[in-house]
């Protein structure tokens, strides 16, 4: 029996450019439904996407309508959210209440770690 794959997306476009913010969350529930683990590490402008109150603004052209339905759906399937925490920093946004329910802040060498133990790795 083989183990389970791993795929690791890497989002580092934020809120500015909405186009680039619904694919790793429709590719990881993807990912899930195919029974494999599914990891987002958030790092540079990626961070604002899971920052309080950004994806409610954020709505394109169906069928992807709005942002924080991607991001529901994403989390409801065990899609991992993790948070670059020297990015957020960078930013100015509060590590502890910035950010939505279900996020895991982690530190930068942290992607390190996943990329070397994910069977692929995509970003966006």
């Amino acid at each position: 029996m083989s183990e389970r794959k791993k795929v690791l997306y890497v989002q580092t476009s934020g809120v500015e450019t909405p186009e680039r913010t619904y694919a790793p969350f429709i590719l990881g529930a993807t990912a899930k439904a195919m029974d494999m683990d599914a990891s987002i590490f958030f790092g540079i402008k990626g961070v604002t996407v899971l920052q309080k109150g950004q994806a409610e603004k954020i709505t394109l052209p169906q069928p992807f309508g709005c942002l924080k339905d991607a991001i529901a759906q994403a989390a409801e399937a065990g899609v991992s959210f993790l948070v670059c925490e020297e990015s957020a920093q960078m930013l100015g946004i509060d590590l502890k209440e910035g950010f939505i329910e279900g996020v895991k802040v982690v530190c930068a060498p942290t992607l390190n770690s996943l990329v070397i133990e994910s069977d692929a790795v995509m970003s966006f």
